[in-house]
């Protein structure tokens, strides 16, 4: 039996799952996969899920719904497709799929095919190099445009820079954009723009369509053209995920006419509107500057006018009037202090007077008499309360009262003594018995049961 390995090198299911999911991820990031559908499943989400297969194998794939949308046509059983993606991992269940980012028709796949290797030979030229890329006028003011006159691409390209008040020239070169003779006529119009007297800028551009659609912009002779193009160069086909080669060639790719349009444009909205501000500022900087002045001016009025002989003796004639009106204030106010004073000194004299004081003290004495008066009644009404209570539980436990509830006393006939305990009784004994209506001489004449006794009554 062979030793275990160390622990280190034990791997779980999930890491070696992860493993290879890192592997065949970095290993095919990008790849073209041709085959047929099956099993296709559209899914609530908008998710599509379905398996490539040919002759020898077959794989798991999934379209995800922002993928599925973009879709020309709907997918179906059967059909021949060339899919691009990548390679992913299902961990859950150890099971590795096709990630599809879109899907043509086998026969587009060709197209495709041809693009792929058309990209690359260029691309290794140096046709699509950045060090070639001229740069984009911020201001251009001739611009002209290659492109399909009756097209949507043309409409919306002039609406977007009328709407947005661009201030320029556009010189439109009327090309077929579509069949056979268009990549011709796309290079001829190139080399008359080349021709034209000072362009800014060269807009190549069209609507959006399938990849057969727009294969003449992926023409060699188009993109070598728009290349070595030495106007600036804006490629401006499809839509946003549609590439084209000319998109790598030109100086820059716009997503769509639209953008192209808005690209031109902004950098006269972005100077329009530094000169607004800067007309704004301006304005606000002379508006200030000359509220500044009025203000200097007005300082400079109302020193002139506060130093006249006029103001002066105003100012003068106004400080003795005031002076005068605060001597007489201080005058009545130091007279109504004093009347204030005497009255107060003449009520403290009044509460001093030995008559006052003596009638004061005599209500004083006559109100604590009263009061003590009142306290000695109630504390007699209280002991009085207090002794007849007393009285009645005294009385209660006289012997008169334990006489009446039946109780009696026995005491020696001789010595008088109370007799407590029947012990202490003797036969022969005297005895007088007290009850509650009088007494009686009694002898003990002998013991019954235990310590108790039998009396003979002698008399009442």
């Amino acid at each position: 039996m062979r030793p275990l390995p160390e622990e280190q090198q034990i791997l779980s299911v999930a890491d070696l799952t992860s493993h290879l999911k890192r592997l065949l991820e970095d290993s095919f990031p990008a790849i073209w996969v041709k085959g047929e559908i099956s099993n296709i499943r559209y899914q609530s989400s908008g998710h599509i899920y379905f398996s490539l297969k040919d002759a020898g194998a077959q794989i798991s794939a999934v379209m995800f719904r922002g993928n599925a949308a973009q879709l020309e046509a709907p997918l179906r059983d059967g059909q021949e497709v060339v899919a691009f993606g990548n390679i992913s991992v299902y961990e859950p269940r150890g099971t590795y799929q096709l990630i599809v980012r879109s899907c043509i028709d086998a026969g587009a796949g060709r197209l495709q095919a041809e693009f792929e290797r058309l990209k690359r030979s260029l691309e290794a030229e140096g046709l699509f190099d950045s060090e070639r890329k001229k740069e984009i006028p911020t201001l251009p003011r001739k611009v002209g445009v290659i492109t399909s006159p009756t097209g949507a691409a043309i409409r919306d390209f002039l609406s977007i820079l009328k709407r947005r008040e661009w201030n320029g020239e556009v010189f439109l070169f009327p090309t077929v954009v579509q069949g056979k003779e268009g990549a011709p006529d796309i290079e001829e119009k190139i080399r008359q723009a080349k021709e034209f007297a000072n362009l800014d800028l060269l807009v190549l551009t069209r609507g959006g369509g399938s990849l057969e659609d727009l294969w003449n912009f992926n023409e060699e002779s188009v993109v070598r053209a728009i290349a070595d193009c030495e106007i600036p160069t804006i490629s401006a086909v499809g839509h946003e995920i549609d590439f084209v080669l000319t998109d790598f060639a030109a100086d820059f790719r716009a997503e769509t006419p639209s953008a192209a349009a808005e690209l031109i444009s902004s950098g006269y909205i972005d100077a329009k509107q530094r000169i607004e501000n800067s007309q704004i500022s301006l304005t606000k900087s002379a508006t200030l500057r000359f509220d500044q002045f009025q203000q200097q001016i007005g300082r400079m009025q109302s020193l002139l006018i506060a130093h006249s002989p006029n103001r002066v003796l105003e100012y003068k004639t106004l400080r003795l009037d005031d002076l005068s009106d605060r001597l007489k204030g201080l005058f009545t106010q130091n007279s109504e202090r004093s009347r204030l004073k005497t009255e107060q000194l003449a009520q403290r004299l009044q509460l001093l007077r030995p008559d006052k004081m003596l009638l004061e003290h005599q209500k004083n004495l006559d109100r604590l008499e009263s009061a003590l008066t009142k306290e000695l009644q109630h504390q007699q009404h209280n002991k009085e309360n207090h002794l007849e209570i007393a009285a009645k539980r005294l009385k209660s436990l006289g012997v008169e009262q334990v006489l009446k509830r039946g109780f009696s006393i026995v005491r020696d006939a001789k010595q008088q003594k109370i007799i407590s305990q029947a012990k202490a009784l003797k036969p022969g004994m005297k005895v007088e018995a007290q009850f509650a209506d009088g007494s009686s001489e009694l002898t003990v004449s002998g013991q019954t049961q235990g310590e108790l006794f039998e009396l003979d009554s002698d008399k009442s």
